[in-house]
């Protein structure tokens, strides 16, 4: 900590700048350490006994104190597009598993960390991901419907949920919104508010199966990588909706597809294995006796085709928008495993394709280390803005190991 406390101290500058004062830029600071420090506890008491000093001066700078998570989050993602540079954003969801039930937005609800449903919270967040390196820039508390009084018809519900509410000082406008449109909003801060460029979106079939979601990145000028489910619905690119004749009685028929759609298992079944190619797309560490260099090496294939659902805007010649459908058909499997949309350019190469849909592996290790090194899930206040800022200041804390990384020393204090 002596050697690096002059890059934590230069990196706090940087985030907490627009702080009023000074003495919340020192507390800020000392925060940043605390989760930096060796120890498997992270909250509140155990930081501050490492750090030494009294706990409730980090208690009351997360949870009462007046600074603006927002700001912080715009500047870490001013630092993570210079530093990082990009090449996606990628959207995900992790869980905090939870004993009790005050903590806001807690719920039964299906916990990653568990991997079973469970009494958690559940935190969407938006991460800036290159190969090398990633930073997570973003991130929003969902909110299920038993927290959100307008979503119940039953008063005596409605008051016990705005009791809880209130208790956890949960902002009135804060209601119950899905997954995909928290997503949504902060695509909308990220490359709107904050002025960041536009890169691809990349998520898993969570918000890649939610054709409102793919929409609206559309509507966005936002391109993007999506994985979605073997069921989900399309025509081969070539298929053409043509007009039957109107024999003058009722209203004219519409331009229309003759044939049904299918679902994309069947279009990449029907296009064969032998029309995928093999994809080398990251190269790893793990290397063994066959696989010396530690490649990640998978089959391909990649189809033109155009997603039916009657959500979707058609042309004026009612024919619907053509994207790519990337498969992944591993050796000696009998089907493709997965499955991914995407309006990337039509002339783009096979193996940048699968490279961004395969940039997911990035986030795995966000939240691997958010977690167990920097106590992402490790707050214990039961406030709504005390967790928004708890993330915020270990998403920092995340970003100063990635600079420090890269670094090859960090200078030694004076």
């Amino acid at each position: 900590m002596a050697r690096v406390r002059p890059v934590i101290e230069d990196f706090a500058a940087s985030m907490f700048g627009g702080f009023a004062r000074r003495d919340q830029r020192a507390k800020g600071e000392l925060y940043l350490r605390g989760l930096m420090l060796d120890g498997k506890r992270k909250s509140m008491q155990p930081m501050a006994a490492r750090l030494g000093v009294d706990h409730q001066q980090l208690q009351q700078f997360v949870s009462t104190s007046t600074w603006d998570h927002f700001e912080v989050r715009r500047r870490l993602a001013v630092w993570a597009a210079g530093f990082v540079d990009p090449d996606a954003l990628v959207i995900d969801d992790t869980g905090f598993p939870k004993d009790g039930k005050d903590s806001p937005g807690v719920a039964r609800m299906y916990c990653g960390a568990l991997g079973k449903t469970g009494n958690c919270q559940v935190g969407v967040s938006v991460h800036a991901v290159t190969d090398w390196a990633s930073a997570a820039i973003d991130w929003r508390l969902f909110l299920p419907e038993s927290w959100d009084d307008e979503k119940t018809a039953d008063e005596q519900t409605a008051a016990e949920i705005r009791t809880r509410r209130a208790r956890s000082q949960v902002p009135d406008e804060v209601r119950h919104r899905e997954k995909w449109r928290l997503a949504l909003d902060m695509l909308d801060e990220v490359t709107g508010e904050w002025g960041q460029s536009k890169r691809p979106v990349v998520a898993d079939a969570g918000y890649g199966d939610a054709t409102e979601f793919r929409l609206g990145l559309t509507e966005r000028g936002l391109t993007y990588v999506l994985a979605v489910s073997p069921a989900a619905t399309a025509h081969p690119a070539q298929a053409v909706p043509t007009t039957a004749a109107w024999v003058g009685n009722g209203r004219p028929p519409g331009p229309r597809y003759q044939d049904k759609p299918v679902d994309l298992k069947t279009l990449a079944m029907n296009a064969g294995r032998s029309a995928g190619k093999f994809v080398v797309w990251r190269h790893g560490t793990k290397k063994t006796p066959g696989n010396p260099a530690a490649s990640m090496r998978s089959r391909f294939l990649a189809l033109r085709v155009r997603p039916a659902n009657r959500n979707i805007p058609r042309a004026a010649d009612g024919s619907l928008p053509e994207c790519w459908l990337l498969a992944e058909w591993p050796p000696g499997a009998a089907e493709p495993t997965d499955y991914w949309l995407s309006t990337l350019p039509a002339d783009i190469r096979l193996r940048d394709l699968v490279r961004l849909a395969k940039i997911r592996w990035r986030i795995e290790h966000d939240y691997r280390e958010l977690k167990d090194g920097l106590g992402l899930d490790h707050f214990e206040g039961r406030s709504w803005l005390g967790w928004h800022r708890h993330v915020t200041l270990a998403a920092v804390a995340q970003a100063i190991c990635t600079q420090l990384r890269r670094t090859p020393k960090a200078p030694a204090q004076a």
